[in-house]
């Protein structure tokens, strides 16, 4: 019989907030026979606290383990308050690192985090880049496993041909650098009128009105979405060739792994877990932090290699359906035994 967990992540839905991978490895766990309590998905901050510890004692006696997200936010707390009560109660706990950041929050927050990881049953890290950053730190129970995907919710499209019509996808938020991808545009459109960009996601910090405001004013061709869900935006990624990561921090986006599996070669800034996640020019693109001339350079390289381009697509495809949920499940499966 398979245990019962309890997943304590953010499992938010609100037209603010981007879908995360707490419902994919919810929804891979149930079909594999577990039985998960999970929290929250309130908006307020502070009732989204309360309703984790109420989840926590309401099924105390049901549970036997306590799936953690762990975020660099002030969602770091809300990990850190129910790894303390999991230790209070003798419960396992099992921290999921999550979040561009979390190296610095580690930094910032040492005790607390030496709380959080040396206690843990195990610690799992979905990028390869913040585990070597947990064995550094001195903690050797970290696996990899990545963030599950449903391949086949991902139509590959295998393009022939290449346009600069470059697609988007993030929350507009200033670590996600979004005005990185308008200022490309802009010096793109010089040589390709006929350039397009969509911007795909909700806005966080102001960063949507911003790029918006720019981009009227230079009459630059960029349509902005707002937040899709999922069904949405990857059925969108079919009208566009290229896709733009632009973050200043990074870990291992679910964005970048679904825009791989799409068949959308991949243009990202060289931070964080991406060069863990991207092998520059076999299965995507990796540039310096905030240069737009290197964008356009690579842009225009697709363009005018698209059997290159091609192979990328077809080999990022390939590396992506390693994180399909038949393939990982059974690193969860003998994590939670």
């Amino acid at each position: 019989m398979k245990k019962t967990i309890l997943y304590i992540g953010n499992k938010l839905s609100d037209l603010k907030a981007n879908p995360t991978s707490h419902k994919s490895l919810v929804k891979g766990l149930e079909s594999e026979g577990f039985h998960i309590y999970s929290a929250s998905g309130l908006k307020n901050k502070y009732l989204r606290l309360l309703d984790m510890i109420f989840t926590f004692f309401k099924n105390i006696k049901s549970f036997e383990i306590v799936l953690i997200d762990v975020y660099s936010t002030q969602n770091f707390w809300y990990a850190i308050i129910i790894a303390r009560l999991s230790r209070l109660f003798k419960k396992k706990y099992i921290p999921i690192l999550h979040g561009g950041d979390l190296k610095n929050r580690f930094q910032n927050s040492t005790y607390f985090s030496k709380k959080l990881l040396k206690n843990a049953h195990h610690i799992v890290s979905p990028s390869l880049y913040y585990k070597n950053e947990v064995l550094n730190l001195g903690y050797q129970k970290v696996d990899f496993i990545s963030n599950p995907i449903f391949i086949k919710k991902y139509t590959f499209k295998e393009r022939k041909t290449f346009q600069p019509k470059i697609l988007w996808v993030r929350a507009f938020n200033t670590i996600y650098n979004p005005f990185l991808a308008i200022e490309a545009l802009e010096l793109i459109v010089s040589k390709y009128p006929e350039a397009e960009l969509c911007m795909v996601g909700p806005d966080k910090d102001g960063s949507l009105e911003f790029c918006k405001k720019y981009a009227e004013e230079k009459n630059l061709p960029v349509h902005f979405t707002g937040k899709l869900k999922k069904h949405d935006w990857t059925k969108l990624s079919a009208k566009y060739d290229i896709f733009l990561n632009t973050s200043k921090i990074d870990n291992s986006p679910l964005s970048v792994i679904e825009a791989m599996a799409l068949g959308l070669p991949v243009i990202t800034t060289n931070v964080g877990g991406m060069p863990y996640l991207i092998d520059h020019s076999n299965d995507g693109i990796l540039i310096q932090d905030q240069n737009a001339k290197e964008i356009v350079t690579w842009v225009e390289w697709i363009i005018q290699n698209p059997l290159s381009a091609s192979t990328i697509s077809i080999k990022a495809r390939d590396k992506v359906i390693r994180f399909n949920w038949d393939r990982i499940k059974e690193d969860w499966i003998a994590l939670l035994a």
